[in-house]
């Protein structure tokens, strides 16, 4: 988190004390950092820039209008997976021709509204997908750009539930059956086969399960003899949660990919998400109570797990940043968790911690994929703002939830 860090004992938000924003804003509260965003989007950009691919910014990471209008300035395009996501990147001002469209799951409404909207490709996942689209695109006198999507049998060494390529995942078509389906789009009057998809899964840290992709890729390509005008590559670079964690080598990757889009002469597609937006908030949150337990003390926050949900939903970590760092340790155990009425609401256990008191406030730090975007009304709880940091200038780009809308509704 280049653009969010901590300076003489405080937490910074670019040019912002975060205990200020604290102080203004109802916590708990999404905080982003416009410079990390745009860094990290360039950064992304400038890696593969030999390969100039199609940078399809994955809108279930974070689907907040601000970010996506930001990020549709720096040239991204959007890889969608319902209705609404296909609404508000388009609503955010993406060229539909950067538009793709994946999920195991589209209804009719959705494949028609994409149809519509001409958007580059739906990527397809199954043989009755296919067919369905065929039969809309027949009705609406269109012929439309789709790919299929592979599953190429590698796993990203990652969570079980965030892994997407494996044999046994509901995930695209395994080989002889992708094989099969592309056999028959020929006799598919209304579809145009342009694209072969893939994406194995998020949160990859190692090239070499993308190496593995690549390999199968060429496999299938040599096998079909068609002349795929796209390669989705999908997204899952990873990004590190902890000073322990390693980086992604985007850059040996980088390589790789040049290589296979040169000698198969096609168009390449990224999606990444968590890439571009995972380092670029902080979710700030105020200590309610601190409560003595059994051989540790739990800290209570006033953000749960409806606020971030990734702890109970895939046992993940986020380092707890006091916004005020003292000079002093608790030596005990702690267990940072949250209001909500599971015991799951948890989010950390640390020792050694620095000395903090009822009252203060905390930051969960790289929440910015799959942290709001997860969020829910839970318990019957409000989601919460978010606010956007640039230089020294910072704004609400998303109300919190009232009590009287949530009640009512």
């Amino acid at each position: 988190m280049d653009h969010i860090r901590i300076r003489k004992n405080s937490l910074w938000i670019e040019n912002i004390l975060a205990f200020k924003l604290a102080r203004i804003y109802k916590t708990p509260f999404y905080c982003y950092s416009l410079s990390q965003l745009k860094n990290n989007f360039n950064s992304f950009n400038n890696i593969f820039k030999a390969t100039k691919p199609i940078i399809c910014f994955s809108v279930k990471s974070n689907s907040n209008l601000t970010l996506l209008r930001e990020l549709k300035k720096l040239g991204s395009g959007a890889d969608v997976v319902s209705i609404g996501e296909l609404l508000k990147a388009i609503k955010a001002g993406i060229n539909p021709k950067k538009i793709v469209f994946s999920g195991v799951g589209k209804t009719e409404e959705e494949i028609r509204t994409a149809i519509n909207k001409k958007i580059l490709l739906i990527n397809v996942e199954s043989e009755s997908e296919a067919n369905l689209i065929n039969k809309i695109s027949k009705k609406l006198s269109r012929k439309t750009s789709i790919g299929i999507r592979l599953n190429p049998n590698v796993t990203g060494k990652t969570h079980k539930k965030i892994s997407t390529g494996g044999k046994n995942e509901k995930f695209g078509l395994l080989y002889k059956d992708y094989i099969n389906l592309c056999q028959k789009i020929n006799k598919m009057r209304n579809l145009k086969l342009e694209g072969l998809s893939v994406h194995i899964g998020s949160q990859i840290t190692s090239i070499k399960p993308f190496k593995e992709v690549l390999s199968v890729l060429n496999k299938i390509l040599n096998k079909t003899k068609i002349n795929f005008k796209f390669i989705d590559l999908g997204g899952g670079m990873g990004i590190p949660y902890s000073s322990k964690e390693k980086k992604i080598n985007l850059k040996q990757y980088s390589i790789l990919v040049q290589k296979f889009s040169k000698n198969k002469n096609v168009k390449i597609i990224f999606e990444p998400g968590r890439f571009i937006v995972g380092n670029t908030a902080v979710l700030i949150s105020k200590i309610i109570y601190i409560k003595k337990g059994n051989n540790k003390k739990f800290v209570i926050l006033n953000a749960g797990m409806n606020n971030l949900m990734r702890p109970a939903l895939y046992d993940s970590h986020h380092q707890i940043i006091p916004l005020k760092r003292t000079n002093k340790l608790f030596k005990g155990n702690l267990e940072f968790v949250g209001p909500v009425c599971e015991n799951s609401d948890k989010f950390a256990n640390q020792k050694n911690f620095w000395q903090i008191k009822e009252g203060d406030y905390i930051a969960l730090a790289n929440v910015g994929a799959y942290g709001m975007s997860l969020s829910s009304n839970y318990n019957t709880r409000p989601t919460v703002a978010e606010v956007m940091v640039s230089g020294s200038k910072h704004k609400m780009i998303k109300k919190r939830q009232s009590l009287e809308n949530l009640v009512n509704n």
